[in-house]
């Protein structure tokens, strides 16, 4: 029978972001480095390469740590779905470091596991109450500014050009598709094929034939 394996898991929202500080928190905690995953995208959703790569690689009897519970995601309702996935499912643990009531190893009777599974539940709906308002922030920013003359739009997206190239180039030798592309980078449709045009032009490739062609490839 294989060891169990402990693995960690962090998360930024973005590529300017650095996650140093949440790794070296899962090297103290004893995670080996070759088994900590990173995910440098949204936490609003769980289609992150990086935490699918480590929900498949892990085992019963096996450890997830991870700094804190929003650094697994946003999503009050999918949080709770992995989190049972995890726990249930396969049968491994959860450690959060910044809430050792969130230990799954230390829960191990019935009302352990109740209050462990009330707190999850508590501050999952914290962080997407949390993320709502934000959102409901902004807006009601834009209409004061637009009542007061003072909106002037969107400013426009800026593209990172050496992401988008490794990425497009896999929509053009790998079979990827643009849909694909488009949610790894983050883009917009309209955005998305304005970036495509340009960065083709910019390398000497065939301009894109029609939006039908386009279309097929969007999968």
């Amino acid at each position: 029978m294989a060891e169990n394996i402990i693995v960690g898991y962090a998360r930024v929202s973005s590529k300017d972001q650095n996650e140093a500080r949440q790794i070296e928190a899962l090297k103290a905690a004893g995670v080996p480095e070759r088994y900590i995953f990173i995910d440098k995208e949204s936490g609003k959703d769980y289609n992150r390469d990086k935490y699918k790569a480590m929900v498949n690689v892990i085992r019963k009897g096996d450890t997830v740590f991870v700094c804190s519970l929003d650094r697994l995601g946003r999503n009050y309702t999918e949080t709770g779905k992995q989190w049972e996935h995890i726990t249930k499912d396969i049968g491994a643990d959860i450690c959060v470091l910044d809430m050792p009531i969130l230990d799954t190893r230390n829960t191990n009777d019935l009302t352990g596991t109740f209050i462990a599974d009330l707190v999850l539940k508590i501050l999952s709906y914290v962080a997407e109450k949390e993320r709502e308002n934000t959102k409901t922030r902004q807006r009601e920013g834009i209409e004061i500014a637009k009542a007061e003359g003072r909106y002037k739009g969107r400013k426009p997206i800026e593209v990172d050009w050496e992401a988008f190239g490794e990425v497009y180039d896999q929509v053009l030798n790998d079979g990827r598709t643009n849909r694909w592309a488009m949610d790894k980078l983050g883009l917009r449709p309209n955005t998305y094929y304005k970036a495509v045009a340009e960065y083709r032009e910019k390398n000497g490739l065939p301009k894109l034939e029609s939006r039908n062609k386009r279309v097929s490839n969007d999968g």
